[in-house]
């Protein structure tokens, strides 16, 4: 009787994700909206301006630093 054995096509679920995966970076802009929405932050006129004061003073790379 054969075993099944599973699909080596398939990926692993217990491997990491590889690193050039877990960046956001798509050659858009990031928005305020992004930033507030990436922190799991209610989009309200304090949170966009936070969002707008953190872009301005470290770019795009913002996002970057607020995701795991």
């Amino acid at each position: 009787m054969p075993t099944s054995q599973p699909d080596e096509s398939q990926p692993s679920q217990d491997r990491a994700t590889p690193d050039r995966l877990l960046h956001t970076r798509t050659g858009t802009e990031v928005s305020p909206e992004d930033v507030v929405l990436v922190t799991g932050r209610d989009i309200t006129p304090r949170n966009l301006e936070w969002a707008r004061r953190k872009l301005a003073e470290e770019g795009p790379a913002a996002i970057e630093k607020l995701l795991p």
